[in-house]
């Protein structure tokens, strides 16, 4: 098949159909043979996807013998006639390592959180296997000189000695080892005798150790042969002999070649097109060739740009999307996939983003159209994955009624039967726990719940429950197999329900079967897990369930692909997009290394960092080269501006500063048919007809509608804002509440009312010093009885402590005596059908016989000026207890009124009373009743608010921010 005496390194330039082509030159070159010539050939490529590919070409063209196509890494066969065990799992060996990190963080907790268990095993794991792949042993590492380094790098050499018994071992070595010793061996074996018939390499950059040697030993068979993707022939030499230091030319797309010439001792020169057939745009990949040139030499923009001619032809079929957002992106390269397929042509999406595909992929949804997306979907984010993580969280935890119902409303919770009697106990639960609590449910409380419901499925629902709240707080730290066989269980039993007989619809369905394998590899290796804390476990257990992913059984439309970058040498799209060409995406940063530096990288014949960018732009380069291309990426993210990736900078600075070969031209060409796609995606997301917006609301109810009784802290929010009113008295919509409940200002005014008035009510002659440490004692009964939050009582307790010796000091002062305390008034306003009541703190008798009313507040006091115009409470108090509406107390003058201020800054806001003063209160209060007893005013909505910021329980109600505060009201009648 090849001629002898020759290298027989071969390659196919960017933009090529490396699989058609691929065949085609296998078809050539075996012209005239017997079939069976095809048959004996032996073609090693590096992934499925290009394997099926190759099968699928060969294929369309007829029957025949197909040469035997196999993955690089697949020599089980020969590493068997070598006498070589299978391979530990690497499940396995990341657990074993796991316990190893954790005795390292027990040691020395500065090194990393706990949280990063797994992923610090995982790391390890993979310093390990390209220790093995490039042949770097333990002692290397060892013998690094780190004098000169930090002590963490000294910790983090000792500890590396620790996995060297990993190393060399015959019993279960290491995938990459394994693969290491199996492509010695055949180079061994091979060298004493060839292999019969041609031996191929095709795809493989020999990015890796073990995947380059074996490279060599084909490349040393009288028939072998190695194919090169995405080769650039348009380098010229001297740039390939510049690339010799890895520290300065690694991050080059074709660094890996020129690290393959000098292993394999050829020159640029000595490598063949393996066909005849030029790439889809050649004159782009000189272009793209030469904005790629490694930094050292980018002055050669100036001289080899000036031979590039007609640039605008040549970026004639390259289109530059710059979005504002990633949403924008998304849209657009949606309708660029859109119109592919209506134009009945394939187009693919490569691009490292898996939440640009997810945006992507949800935006086709709306046509219908169902991309072939090669990654798939994170399992963590799936049903079963979900459920399984929530499940996690809770072991060995007292379960809050957020956690519970969380679980309780999953899809898959009560999924084995009667389904829609769990949902509708849920909502129930729900309301109840809002309204009454407590904020941790027992099986003591869902027990009462359910008996006191008029329900024959609410006891046997609140059994199962309580059968699987009790599984998790008895869960506790142990054997990896022990814990993990409890979180199943109980995942299991939420899954199945109360009338289920099986575990519900947990394991079915593409999801479920991918949740099953993930768990049924991690019981198989649980055994090497060691003993884990339960925070330990579920750092694991997540980490664990995040690396797989669900690829659904949906047959997605055969011209409409996604890929990730690797994908890009296996072309076959007449369109291609690009896409998230951001810094930080494509190419990705280098993920951290705890484990060693750039520099003891380089010493100790490791790869280094830039290897991934290198990678990333070979994958860049032949992307960019298809046919038709369009480069995206969003100006801004969630959190900020982003930065074009290094490449798109590169060729659009080439571009910009080419003007006498068009370069200007074609840049503002590109971003000129980038600008259409983004405006086909605004219109795409513009209504056809204008909403108006929405007025600033008054309604006008009828007057019998109308509340008949307001409480006295009511009458400042129909002041301030009466659409509240409206809203709660009228429609009687009452604001949801909490499920989460939290130590605000609302439960810290009830205790410090309740603090307050036990106090008061037993308080006899006593020293201060005596009240203080009394009052001090009670704060912290009341606050143990009714917050539930260890931290909020400690500093809640802390502000009362502070605010004890002020309250004492002027706390009857004035000789009054308490004669109502939380008393309940009420007075009717005549003539009019209407009512108000309330609930003073506290009211004291002075010594003259006059009365002090007092209200506690846990903030700052209202000022003289707001009670004058809206605080209206204390004042309207008094007006009542002058006119006798608290019972036993009688009519009686009121001396003045006291807002108590026990907060950060204790503070009295004193106001003395004048019989005027409360007769214009009074009168004021009339007005505002019989204006709103009145048909034509509406209940305008935030009329005088505190502040514009001031949040409202009803604001989304009167869809406020559709209009603002200067807008005028506009009355409506309603009902």
């Amino acid at each position: 098949m090849f001629e002898s005496g020759q290298p027989r390194i071969f390659a196919l330039p960017p933009g090529a159909d490396f699989p058609a082509e691929l065949v085609r030159g296998l078809r050539e070159r075996l012209a005239g043979s017997p079939p069976e010539a095809m048959a004996n050939v032996q073609l090693f490529v590096n992934t499925q996807r290009m394997r099926r590919r190759i099968t699928e070409i060969f294929a369309a063209s007829g029957p025949g013998l197909l040469p035997q196509i196999r993955l690089i890494t697949d020599l089980d066969t020969e590493a068997a006639l070598e006498g070589i065990p299978p391979a530990v799992s690497p499940l396995r060996r990341r657990l074993e390592l796991t316990r190893l990190i954790a005795h390292l963080l027990d040691a020395a907790p500065d090194l990393a959180p706990r949280a990063a268990l797994y992923d610090l095993a995982d790391s390890l794991a993979t310093l390990m296997d390209e220790m093995q792949g490039e042949g770097v042993p333990p002692e290397a590492i060892a013998a690094l000189d780190v004098s000169n380094h930090s002590a963490h790098w000294t910790r983090t050499q000792q500890f590396l000695s620790i996995v060297q018994p990993f190393f060399g071992t015959d019993e279960a070595p290491d995938p990459e080892a394994r693969q290491r010793r199996t492509v010695e061996a055949l180079a061994a074996r091979w060298a004493v005798a060839p292999a019969e018939g041609p031996v191929i390499v095709a795809g493989s950059t020999g990015s890796r150790g073990t995947t380059l040697r074996f490279m060599q030993a084909v490349a040393a068979l009288p028939q072998g042969a190695l194919v090169l993707p995405g080769y650039d022939f348009d380098l010229p030499v001297p740039v390939w002999e510049g690339m010799s230091d890895a520290l300065t030319a690694e991050d080059h797309s074709q660094f890996r070649f020129r690290r393959m010439m000098d292993v394999l001792g050829f020159q640029p020169t000595d490598v063949m097109r393996w066909t005849a057939t030029r790439a889809p745009n050649p004159a782009r990949n000189a272009l793209v060739s030469l904005s790629l040139r490694p930094a050292p030499v980018t002055d050669q923009w100036l001289s080899e740009g000036q031979g590039l001619k007609d640039l605008a032809k040549t970026t004639a079929e390259l289109t530059l999307i710059e979005a504002e957002s990633p949403r924008d992106e998304a849209l657009a390269v949606a309708l660029i996939l859109r119109k592919a397929v209506e134009d009945g042509r394939t187009a693919a999406l490569i691009t490292p983003d898996r939440n640009l595909t997810r945006r992507v992929t949800a935006a086709l949804d709306r046509w219908g159209l169902v991309p072939d997306d090669s990654a798939g979907r994170p399992l963590a984010l799936s049903a079963p994955g979900r459920l399984l993580r929530h499940v996690a969280r809770i072991l060995g935890e007292k379960l809050s009624g957020e956690a519970l119902l969380t679980i309780l409303k999953h899809p898959l919770a009560a999924s084995g039967g009667d389904r829609g009697s769990h949902l509708r106990l849920t909502r129930d639960l729900e309301l109840h726990l809002r309204r009454y609590g407590p904020p941790f449910p027992d099986s003591t409380m869902l027990r009462h719940w359910a008996e006191a419901r008029n329900d024959p499925l609410a006891e046997p629902w609140a059994a199962w429950i309580s059968e699987f709240l009790g599984l998790a707080e008895r869960t506790c730290g142990g054997p990896l197999s022990s814990v993990l066989s409890q979180h199943l269980a109980i995942t299991e039993t939420v899954s199945r329900g109360p009338w289920g007989m099986d575990t519900g619809e947990l394991w079915r369905e593409a999801a479920g079967e991918a949740a099953s394998t993930q768990i049924a590899a991690l019981q198989a290796e649980a055994d090497a897990g060691g003993d884990l804390a339960l925070h330990d476990y579920r750092n694991l257990f997540e980490a664990i369930l995040n690396r797989g992913d669900v690829r659904d059984e949906v047959l997605g439309h055969p011209g409409l692909m996604i890929w990730g970058t690797l994908e890009a040498r296996v072309q076959g799209a007449d369109l291609v997009v690009l896409g998230g060409l951001n810094d930080g995406i494509w190419p990705q940063l280098p993920p951290p290394d705890p484990w060693l530096n750039r520099k003891m990288r380089k010493d100790a014949a490791l790869l280094l960092p830039e290897r991934r960018i290198g990678l990333a732009a070979h994958d860049y380069q032949q992307a960019i080269a298809a046919g038709e291309v369009f480069l995206t990426r969003a100006r801004r993210d969630a959190d900020a501006e982003t930065v074009p990736s290094r490449w798109l900078n590169r060729l659009t600075n080439l571009l910009d500063g080419l003007p006498e070969a068009g370069g200007q031209a074609g840049l503002v060409d590109m971003r000129a048919r980038g600008r259409t796609w983004l405006a086909l995606a605004r219109r795409l997301e513009r209504p056809e007809t204008q909403v108006p917006s929405a007025p600033r609301p008054a309604p006008r109810p009828p007057v019998t509608a109308r509340p008949k009784e307001l409480a006295l802290t009511r009458i400042s929010t129909l002041i301030r804002d009466p659409y509240a009113i409206y809203a709660r008295y009228i429609l009687r919509l009452h604001k949801l509440d909490p499920l989460h409940r939290e130590s605000d200002a609302r439960l810290r005014g009830s205790v410090l009312h309740k603090i307050l008035e036990r106090f008061v009510k037993d308080r006899t002659t006593e020293t201060p010093e005596a009240a203080v440490s009394r009052l001090v004692t009670l704060a912290a009964e009341v606050l143990e009885a009714e917050v539930p939050w260890p931290a909020a009582r400690v500093l809640w307790l802390a502000r009362i402590s502070r605010a004890a010796n002020f309250f004492i000091s002027h706390d009857g002062a004035d000789g009054g005596v308490p004669v109502s305390l939380e008393q309940r008034g009420r007075i009717k306003l005549e003539p009019m059908d209407f009512e108000l009541f309330g609930t003073p703190d506290r009211i004291d008798l002075l010594p003259d016989g006059r009365l002090h009313i007092l209200d506690y507040k846990t903030g700052t006091p209202p000022t003289k000026r707001q009670q004058e115009q809206f605080d209206k409470q204390l004042l309207l108090a008094a007006a009542m207890a002058e006119r006798g509406a608290f019972g036993e107390i009688g009519p009686a003058e009121v001396a003045r009124i006291t807002y108590v201020g026990l907060g950060t800054n204790p503070k009295l806001e004193t106001t003395a009373l004048t019989p005027a003063d409360l007769g214009k209160v009074w009168e004021d209060l009339h007005r505002l009743i019989q204006r709103y007893q009145r048909r034509d005013t509406g209940y305008t909505a935030r009329r005088a608010v505190f502040a514009s910021r001031f949040p409202g329980d009803y604001d989304h109600l009167a869809r406020f921010g559709e209009w603002d505060m200067t807008d005028a009201a506009t009355p409506e009648d309603v009902g």
